[in-house]
């Protein structure tokens, strides 16, 4: 679209059809406002860490509004601004990784959704030939037979917004999980509130209290003893707070009773068994956390943990993102995952040996996938297998024999 169309046609979710910005664009923040922050305590707990590592390795996928053939097969990209925001940016704040890791923590915390055009090339309320300029992550605050509430971070004026939008061109994907992290009961809950549990424990222990008990040479009984005993309590904690070294005497009747020991419970235990007993459910092994699994593990964590949530939210932008039209003609959202990210040396050579010499991959085609550039050689971005002759050589080598004389001739 040229600039005269984008001012009379384009759309944006905060203006309506005037792209231009208003006076509160000028809107500052100290922190990123627009920043992603857990609402099931997981925040403030170790237990962020966790989404944190499945979040990222979704984004680390391939995303892309591409092509099928006939036979529905991958066939090319689509060169689109709907395909700039799955590869390069999606909107003026985030890069596509950033949206899409942004969109994968919303989703595991939240356990819903939505993933809003904030601009488009016309109206989506009124037509469904449009393509999507941005994209941003939105928390849904109120259901409606047609149409969600969602609050929405506004690029325009730097504040959060709430806007009803339709759930027709809204992308609403769904936690996959939703029972083992969502539900008000589920394992991921307990586990949340088990850890906040744990770090105020270490907080108090930690606070510089001296957890001590004076013993004074009289009886407390009496509110008058008591009154005394306070006052001696506070006269001691004079003493050592304004102390350089924080000493303090005490009469020669008074004891000192010091009581900062480890008290013994069971917290641990139960975080431990609730962290195994989560990670059984999810399909993640401990060892995809700290960076030992083989390729083997980092295969079955993929297929069983990244791909059921990546496919919940690609799906759904699908479905909401490209009409009916668009999808009969070839069109599809896909991702990828690069299947030689974890192989050793040796595994690589191995499988492009078997690749290339199957007709699976061309030369130029692998050499991709390892980030070298393409190779000048006619034949490598043909399909043929470098241990047997080509056919157009054969063919030449029969015409240049001569033919064998018969016997007896």
């Amino acid at each position: 679209m040229n600039l005269k169309e984008r001012i009379t046609k384009g759309w944006n979710a905060f203006l309506g059809r005037d792209p231009t910005l208003n006076s509160g664009a000028f809107a500052s923040s100290f922190v990123r406002p627009d920043h992603v922050f857990l609402s099931s305590g997981g925040e403030r707990s170790i237990a962020n860490s966790i989404l944190n590592r499945i979040a990222v390795d979704a984004a680390t996928l391939t995303y892309e509004h591409a092509r099928l053939d006939d036979n529905g097969r991958y066939k090319e990209p689509i060169v689109s601004f709907l395909h700039e925001c799955l590869t390069l940016n999606a909107n003026n704040d985030q890069s596509a990784r950033a949206f899409m890791q942004d969109a994968v923590m919303s989703l595991l915390d939240e356990g819903v959704i939505a993933i809003v055009p904030t601009k488009a090339t016309a109206n989506p309320m009124v037509t469904e030939g449009y393509d999507i300029g941005a994209l941003r992550v939105g928390k849904v605050t109120q259901w409606y037979p047609e149409a969600v509430a969602v609050k929405l971070y506004n690029e325009d004026t730097g504040n959060y917004v709430e806007r009803i939008f339709p759930k027709s061109m809204v992308a609403l994907p769904e936690n996959p999980f939703y029972t083992v992290m969502n539900a008000p009961n589920s394992i991921y809950q307990r586990l949340a509130r088990k850890l906040s549990q744990l770090d105020n424990i270490d907080a108090q222990s930690a606070s510089g209290k001296l957890d001590l008990i004076i013993q004074l040479p009289y009886s407390t009984r009496s509110s008058f003893r008591q009154e005394q005993a306070g006052e001696r309590r506070a006269e001691i904690e004079k003493q050592l707070s304004t102390s350089k070294y924080g000493i303090a005497y005490i009469d020669v009747n008074e004891k000192v009773i010091q009581l900062n020991r480890a008290v013994e419970n069971n917290l641990f235990n139960q975080v431990e068994y609730y962290m195994n007993l989560f990670f059984a459910q999810l399909g993640v092994p401990m060892s995809v956390f700290d960076g030992t699994a083989d390729e083997a593990t980092m295969l079955n964590y993929f297929n069983r943990t990244i791909e059921p949530i990546v496919s919940a939210i690609v799906d759904a932008m699908k479905w909401k993102f490209l009409s009916k039209s668009a999808r009969t003609k070839g069109h599809t959202i896909l991702f990828f995952n690069d299947p030689f990210k974890y192989a050793s040396a040796n595994d690589v050579a191995n499988n492009a040996d078997k690749l290339i010499r199957n007709e699976i991959l061309t030369k130029n085609e692998f050499r991709q996938i390892l980030g070298y550039k393409p190779s000048d050689d006619p034949t490598a971005d043909k399909l043929n297998n470098p241990n047997m002759p080509i056919q157009d050589e054969i063919q030449d080598k029969d015409k240049t024999e001569e033919p064998k004389e018969e016997e007896g001739a």
